[in-house]
């Protein structure tokens, strides 16, 4: 297992992003995972930075392993993002995985093209996916579908294949993953969820294939501050699925939750002052065999996380795995 520090470029900006993926190497997560925004969620949040082009320096800034999830297909030409991969995979060799998934229209809308049904989104993905996988295996490519690609040829490639993984936030997606991507992305939820979703991912083809986790929380030194911050940072996610996909403005989202109240977003996520709660919590999802765990703080107070986990539950997560803590 290990333990990823989430870099959310919809919530602060590059440079801060920036300096808080070298403070994480430096307290000892393992590696970085990068959301991939053109919009942030609500506008309290604020910030979309370009992710392929802060990976290319926070990269060279550090030297542990990254990992991001991309929506190929709409906004971004399949061709462009195994382009994108590639030349990071090349500079920096064995360093950059991406989980795909069919997008939402907050970010994806914004090429003026209609928005598809989930059905369509997910043949456009497995084509996009497909298209992607060829070029950085180094076909030319040219394909007629949801996405066009005409005699395309990447002259840079990388010398080892990435991961090419899928992201699911349902057991059904889960299960069609299985069949075609490399890995399984999901979100934290319940144990029984979670063992469903991997199950599905297992019976779909998935095998022994990674699952990574997304652990959403929100940390703080005191109960009241953890609540405060997820209310205010993050309870335009707690929407349905379904809704979160669909709906294509920060506003939209903004309205859609302005009733919610710190409760309603302390059932939804993990708020807590508790730093061996949080350990517990990593250590109870390993335990479903889960190779990479991303730990999300979702408040503005990401110095303070990065310092408190890094003295405080990195070295416990190494000691249950046996290494030596210097």
């Amino acid at each position: 297992m290990i333990v990823s520090y989430h870099a959310s470029q919809e919530q602060f900006t590059p440079k801060d992003l920036l300096a808080y993926a070298i403070l994480a190497e430096e307290a000892g997560f393992d590696a970085c995972h990068s959301s991939d925004h053109f919009h942030p969620w609500s506008k309290r949040q604020g910030q979309s930075g370009y992710t392929f082009a802060w990976l290319g320096a926070a990269m060279q800034a550090t030297q542990f392993p990254f990992s991001m999830v991309n929506a190929p297909g709409q906004r971004y030409h399949p061709a462009i993002v195994a382009q994108a991969i590639a030349t990071l995979n090349q500079m920096y060799p064995g360093r950059l995985d991406v989980a795909f998934g069919s997008g939402e229209a907050l970010n994806e809308k914004i090429t003026g093209e209609d928005w598809p049904e989930k059905s369509n989104r997910n043949q456009r993905l497995l084509e996009s996916v497909t298209i992607i996988r060829r070029l950085l295996q180094g076909e030319t490519v040219t394909h007629e579908g949801q996405v066009k690609v005409s005699e395309a040829t990447l002259y840079t490639r990388p010398e080892t294949m990435p991961l090419l993984m899928g992201a699911a936030l349902t057991e059904k997606t889960a299960h069609w993953l299985g069949s075609w991507a490399d890995g399984l992305l999901m979100p934290h939820d319940t144990e029984e969820v979670m063992q469903r979703m991997i199950h599905a991912f297992r019976e779909g083809g998935g095998g022994n294939k990674p699952v990574h986790v997304q652990i959403p929380l929100s940390y703080a030194r005191t109960p009241q501050e953890a609540l405060d911050e997820a209310h205010h940072q993050w309870r335009s996610n707690v929407l349905p699925y379904n809704e979160l996909a669909d709906l294509y403005l920060p506003e939209h989202f903004d309205q859609k939750t302005a009733h919610l109240t710190p409760e309603d977003v302390n059932n939804k996520i993990v708020v807590t002052s508790s730093l061996e709660e949080c350990a517990d919590l990593i250590l109870k999802t390993k335990s479903l065999g889960i190779e990479n765990i991303i730990l999300h703080n979702v408040g503005r107070n990401q110095e303070l996380f990065i310092k408190d986990f890094g003295e405080s539950v990195l070295p416990l997560l190494k000691e249950e795995k046996g290494e030596t803590i210097i």
